[in-house]
């Protein structure tokens, strides 16, 4: 039933009624991008085709929004989103200070702002920052619509069609769509349990320069990887910025988990080791709540001016209103007590992901992540995640296939799962069912062999031994 709602929906979104064509360029689902003829005057089902910028051509839809209209159903234990689990704000006493503020700060609250965002937030922001060794000015701090904002602004400002970003193997898929949207040309190295490998980080950038492409950003995510699951290790820190100084190549530190660690204190962030050459992101989406879409960058000063002037160019001013909403949480309510509170609840449901791993698929393996929302699964040899996701959302579960976080099609034997907003009791269920189907897939894989083993890159996982 569920597998034919997602497959109604994906011909609806994505398929022309009258002859079952695609419509523009989608990634059909043996990975890769279909040659389709573009027609110069439009279609039926869209006149104005023809005449869309060519960027727009390689546009995609993200394989985890695709999930959402089926994974939400309450029927479906859903480990695909990285959703943060809100029940546990103070949600009355925030209320009352959405309340207050729009009676006593309505008119400043409602009304245009700052273009680099409001300078009380910045200057908290800056405290917030010091749990993590970074020292920097409010002027330093240019406030975004969520740190998606601040990534999207940098990307403009820095590449041109073709240019090369190098990212991690495998990558957040929201900045693979970003990349993607600017023309730029992905490639991934690969991350170990430690890790971006800093040896093949080189190696990489020193190829790329013998075949005259120069490679523009570094994009990581270094605690907590989104989907990996795995946290960049304090001695290969100052490794990857030299490799990136000496390559002449601007690091974008995008760490919206890094407060959520679950053994000891924060690490100390890359921007904190070099304020010329890291652009640090950050956002309260994961550590207050992410309907403000309020998140922010922080920029060596030449970078931030024009990262001003490029979000005023889209947005005019972040929303006044979530700001001085953050701000009034960030001055009234105990932050750290609650971020103390997520790092306890998440590490609870990380545990009962590990171990229901350990009881129901022994035959996989996977990453332990130290914090954060995420563990990353290699399945068994020969079993295809993104075909069998619609098997499993059939049996009442949702993951994302590793092919989503891959800009050259890799990950087909990895799947991310989320432990973020599932109970623990409802992670043991759906990992449950997931074993079932995965089981089944196995047994056809035994019974009919398959053509290829597909190989998602040397991300080293924990096997069940380990946890």
């Amino acid at each position: 039933m569920l597998c034919n709602v997602a497959r109604r929906a994906w011909q609806t979104r994505f398929m022309t009624p009258q002859t079952g064509e695609p419509i523009g360029q989608v990634t059909p689902a043996t990975g890769g991008a279909a040659p389709i003829a573009q027609p110069v005057s439009g279609t039926r089902l869209d006149p104005w085709f023809g005449t869309y910028a060519e960027r727009t051509h390689g546009m995609r839809a993200s394989e985890i929004r695709a999930l959402f209209a089926v994974a939400n159903r309450p029927e479906v234990v859903s480990l695909a989103g990285g959703m943060p689990y809100l029940d546990g704000l103070p949600l009355e006493a925030l209320a009352e200070s959405a309340h207050e503020l729009v009676l006593k700060r309505g008119t400043t609250a409602l009304q245009y702002g700052a273009g680099q965002g409001d300078e009380t937030l910045r200057e908290q922001i800056l405290e917030i920052m010091r749990m993590e060794h970074i020292h920097a000015h409010p002027d330093d701090v240019v406030v975004t619509t969520g740190s998606q904002q601040a990534l999207d602004l940098v990307t403009r400002l820095f590449v041109n069609p073709g240019d090369v970003i190098v990212a991690e193997a495998p990558s957040y898929v929201g900045a693979l769509g970003v990349f993607s949207s600017y023309e730029a040309d992905v490639v991934h190295v690969p991350l170990d349990e430690d890790g971006l490998i800093p040896e093949a980080l080189d190696e990489t950038l020193t190829r790329l320069k013998a075949e005259g492409r120069r490679a523009k950003l570094l994009y990581t995510v270094p605690n907590f990887h989104n989907p990996a699951g795995v946290t960049l290790s304090p001695e290969r820190r100052p490794r990857i910025l030299e490799i990136a100084r000496r390559h002449n190549v601007l690091v974008i530190e995008d760490n919206p988990y890094g407060l959520l660690g679950f053994e000891g204190e924060p690490y100390p962030a890359m921007r904190a080791m070099d304020e010329t050459g890291v652009v640090y992101l950050g956002s309260f989406s994961k550590t207050f709540a992410p309907g403000y879409r309020v998140g922010w960058a922080v920029a060596p000063p030449g970078i931030r001016e024009k990262l001003v002037l490029a979000s005023e160019s889209a947005i005019l001013c972040p929303s006044n209103a979530s700001q001085l909403a953050v701000s009034t949480y960030l001055t009234n309510h105990d932050w750290r007590g609650q971020i103390k509170a997520y790092r306890e609840m998440y590490r609870e449901r990380r545990d009962a992901m590990v171990g229901a791993l350990a009881e129901y698929m022994p035959e996989a393996t996977w990453t332990v992540p130290k914090g954060g929302f995420y563990t990353w699964v290699k399945l068994p040899y020969g079993i295809d995640a993104r075909a069998m996701l619609p098997r499993a959302v059939t049996a009442l579960v949702a993951y994302v296939s590793g092919t989503a976080f891959y800009a050259d099609g890799q990950g087909s034997d990895h799947m991310r799962l989320s432990f973020c907003y599932p109970t623990p009791e409802r992670i043991r269920e759906g990992v449950r069912r997931l074993s079932g189907v995965v089981a089944a897939e196995a047994e056809l894989v035994q019974i009919f062999g398959t053509d290829a083993h597909p190989d998602a890159g040397q991300v080293q996982t924990a096997g069940p031994e380990t946890v």
